[in-house]
């Protein structure tokens, strides 16, 4: 169990569980009554690690030592814990959508000394009719609102980057990228990764990364040719096997980011985006972004305890 500087006692009186449960990993917090968070845990029994029929136990011993202390503490679960492989499907509501349609679609599972109440995730139908859909990135968003980052441009680097429109406290469109995942099948699955170190070691190059990243915003709109470039780069000795990672997550990003602009999710002296995810990712899209003439702020780590308590009030779980 990890602390933050902001933890306090375990033993404050709580007034919610709050549990992000996504594929890979189970991430919980203790919320005192204004949100504060009093004690937080981590596991890797995601969704993926949880056999049939096991999500009740899973969740039983995860929040075993604080249901201990407080029984009938609620409990409120983002994420992939309401897909279809997780532990009961919470129906995506279609956007625009804010907090209340959010609180009025929530599920409830698990037994009656043991209950789970799960936030359903969002769809968005574009005009060229691709539906894009989330769960738990809602969450977050609505916690970095809360947190002074409040409409505009918010921006989710990862495996599934999420680009997403907030307007009047409510997210109007979204889209989703495969970057993260793209870039990690190129690494382990294609003649690329024969080009990189074959032990995983791939340190940040800062001038291959920038070499990408530029390709990627000059010639976004070729990306399937420029990522053979990758290999024509090594072949011809431009590109040494250590730097290709960096250069292949640049040119990835560079890619994104251009193929945002041309789609108007995002322009040429915007007023700024704001990044939510894993902090040397968020600096690495920062960077991209500023070399595109886009501003970009991070929001702070805790962004999705704080979406889930807003939430939960909006639900009549807790007190307002």
């Amino acid at each position: 169990m990890t602390a933050g500087d902001n933890t306090r006692t375990a033993s404050a009186s709580a007034a919610l569980i709050a549990i992000d449960w996504g594929t890979s990993a189970l991430r919980g917090w203790l919320l005192a009554p204004d949100g504060t968070v009093l004690d937080r845990r981590a596991g890797a029994q995601g969704i993926m690690a949880v056999p049939d029929g096991g999500f009740d136990a899973a969740y039983r011993s995860f929040t075993a030592e604080w249901r201990a202390r407080q029984p009938e503490l609620p409990a409120l679960a983002a994420g992939m814990i309401g897909s279809r492989q997780g532990w009961a499907e919470a129906p995506y509501v279609a956007c625009p959508a804010g907090f209340a349609d959010l609180s009025d679609r929530c599920i409830m599972v698990g037994a009656r000394d043991a209950v789970l109440t799960i936030v359903p995730g969002l769809s968005w139908q574009a005009p060229d009719a691709m539906i894009d859909v989330m769960r738990g990135e809602e969450t977050q968003i609505f916690g970095a609102q809360q947190a002074g980052e409040k409409d505009g441009l918010f921006i989710l680097p990862g495996t599934h980057s999420k680009w997403a429109r907030v307007e009047a406290g409510r997210i109007v469109a979204f889209a989703t990228c495969m970057t993260g995942e793209l870039f990690a099948v190129l690494r382990a699955h294609s003649i690329l990764g024969r080009m990189m170190p074959a032990d995983g070691s791939m340190g940040h190059d800062p001038a291959a990364f920038d070499a990408g990243a530029r390709d990627g915003l000059d010639n976004g709109h070729e990306l399937l040719r420029r990522l053979f470039g990758v290999r024509t780069r090594g072949l011809f000795g431009r590109l040494a096997p250590q730097a290709a990672p960096s250069f292949l997550s640049g040119l990835l990003i560079g890619s994104e980011v251009q193929a945002a602009r041309e789609a108007g999710r995002v322009g040429e002296g915007a007023s700024g985006a704001t990044l939510i995810g894993e902090a040397a990712l968020c600096r690495r899209y920062a960077h991209v972004l500023a070399m595109a003439g886009i501003t970009a702020r991070s929001a702070d780590a805790d962004v999705t305890p704080r979406g889930l308590w807003l939430l939960a009030r909006a639900a009549g779980m807790i007190g307002a």
